[in-house]
């Protein structure tokens, strides 16, 4: 079975440039899929895995925060 990258709470990017947060994962055997609230859209909308990528904040990660986030 798949593992998610991305949980709860996690701020992401999609449809090209549209800022999102993840608010339900679900994982079968078919992929992981993300419910993402897109304030733009005010909408929650679903996303696979692949068209999800995860928000970088524009700061400086220490060697300790790069482990975690990978």
């Amino acid at each position: 079975m798949n593992k998610a990258k991305y949980i709860f709470g996690d701020i992401v990017v999609v449809d090209g440039d549209l800022i999102g947060c993840i608010v339900k994962t679900w994982v079968s055997e078919l992929g992981v899929q993300y419910e993402v609230y897109v304030r733009i859209y005010n909408a929650i909308k679903n996303y696979d895995e692949e068209k999800v990528q995860r928000y970088i904040y524009s700061k400086e990660l220490s060697e300790e925060e790069k482990s975690w986030h990978e």
